[in-house]
């Protein structure tokens, strides 16, 4: 039987019969818009969380965190120094498998930033000129800090995008180097501005003609609230102030060891893994440069962005699978209703299959026909299943967070309408073997 034939036949019959066609095909259309949007969901939180993964220093950046030390070394815990700038010098010299040393000092969230009579108040860190890489900043005006600003304890500060735009509100797209701002009354003068940072959705949303710093600021003008989130990467970058380490130590802080030496603790210790395949090797290379500065005291360990990278697809992976088998239960839905119109449709045909058989149709023939016209109940109900889902998915991105905003991908598209071609097909097999095993005789006495 020619292919295009059955097509013909099954387009009619869908035709003559529109809206029991479109009540079999609503269970293959919601299944495939549930499917392409829990498709959709997945993708946008995965890329959201692999973009924040990559602004907050990527696979390669290790954490250095404080811990108890193990239960052996419990009553010899005081002779470990801690993190200092000591472990931050050690492994600049002694760890030749990592590529950066970034040692952080902080102040509070509650620091005072002032200019003229403005006031913020955000957290300041204190420094070294490899923070800037070890965190993915991008500069956008003027320079870093560098280590003879550290060297010689200068009061010099880079501050985020959105820090000069809060300070200097009525003054679009001003650049304030060279101006001075206060930190807790301290003057420092700015000698750089960071880039603004934001997710790819978030530059996908923005509206046209506005710079996302410029749309903060009319957002402020208008007195609107905007939620503010401190623990966002992108925020905390825009709102980054960065001053060198030993100037906040000098102005800040003043604590001494007992024998009179300055005690240089830090808040946060990152590195970097110059090679990615030598990631445990560089991770033993670090513990035994530490074990020597902590005088084998084991009192700190790793926080790696690799856990972090496989715990993101594995909850992608389980994500996806649970919400696959709820939308194949929708498309298993709709593919019993299809079989079940088949049926029907063929007690209706059975004089009309066994003319057929009479003047020379084969039971080949009348099974493609019939498994044709189910196959075309789930191509158009696929295709009206991917318009559906295109609204959905316009309704979720406005509900959903920029950076989690839902994203269809072509092979998202292609799985979720092969899987309602597959059910429309499979679920004619049946009704087509039922039909092609027709007796012509009796069916041409049928009715």
């Amino acid at each position: 039987m020619n292919f295009w034939f059955g097509l013909l036949i099954g387009l009619k019959e869908i035709s003559a019969h529109k809206f029991r066609s479109f009540l079999t095909m609503l269970g293959i259309i919601l299944g495939v818009a549930s499917l392409l949007a829990m498709f959709a969901l997945t993708e946008g939180v995965a890329r959201g969380m692999r973009e924040n993964l990559a602004a907050s220093g990527g696979v390669e950046r290790v954490e250095i965190n404080n811990k108890d030390p193990s239960e052996e070394n419990q009553d010899l815990a005081f002779l470990s120094p801690g993190r200092t700038l000591d472990d931050a010098e050690a492994l600049r010299k002694g760890a030749p498998l990592v590529s950066l040393v970034s040692p952080e000092m902080n102040l509070g969230n509650n620091t005072a930033i002032s200019r003229s009579n403005i006031t913020i108040r955000l957290a300041t860190t204190g420094a070294c000129p490899e923070y800037l890489e070890v965190g993915k900043y991008e500069l956008a005006e003027g320079r870093m800090i560098s280590q003879i600003d550290v060297d010689r304890v200068t009061r010099v500060v880079v501050i985020g995008a959105s820090v000069a735009g809060e300070l200097w509100p009525d003054t679009p797209d001003y650049v304030p180097l060279g101006e001075v701002i206060r930190i807790n009354g301290v003057p420092y003068r700015i000698i750089g501005t960071l880039a603004y940072c934001e997710s790819d959705a978030a530059k996908r949303k923005r509206a046209a003609g506005f710079s996302a710093v410029q749309d903060e600021r009319r957002t402020r003008r208008m007195g609107k609230k905007k939620r503010v989130n401190r623990y966002d990467t992108y925020w905390q970058k825009n709102h980054a102030i960065l001053v060198p380490i030993s100037t906040l130590f000098n102005d800040f802080r003043t604590a001494s060891n007992a024998d009179g030496t300055p005690n240089w603790k830090l808040d946060r210790l990152s590195i970097s893994v110059a090679d990615l395949s030598l990631f445990e090797e560089t991770l033993n290379q670090v513990r035994g440069v530490l074990e020597r500065t902590h005088r084998g005291i084991d009192d700190f360990g790793f926080d790696t962005r690799e856990e972090w990278f496989d715990n993101i697809e594995s909850s992608v992976r389980a994500t996806r699978t649970s919400g696959s088998l709820i939308a194949g239960i929708s498309l298993l839905v709709g593919g019993i209703g299809i079989t079940n119109i088949m049926l029907a449709s063929i007690t209706e045909r059975i004089r009309e299959i066994g003319v057929r058989r009479a003047i020379g149709a084969r039971q080949r023939d009348i099974f493609v026909q019939i498994v044709v016209e189910s196959g075309v109940i789930g191509f158009i109900g696929g295709i009206l299943g991917l318009l559906a889902a295109t609204g959905v998915i316009q309704l979720l991105i406005a509900l959903s967070p920029a950076e989690n905003a839902p994203v269809m991908t072509l092979s998202s598209v292609v799985v979720s309408f092969s899987f309602a071609l597959g059910i429309g097909i499979l679920s004619g097999l049946y009704p087509a073997w039922k039909a092609s095993t027709l007796d012509p005789i009796e069916a041409l006495r049928y009715g």
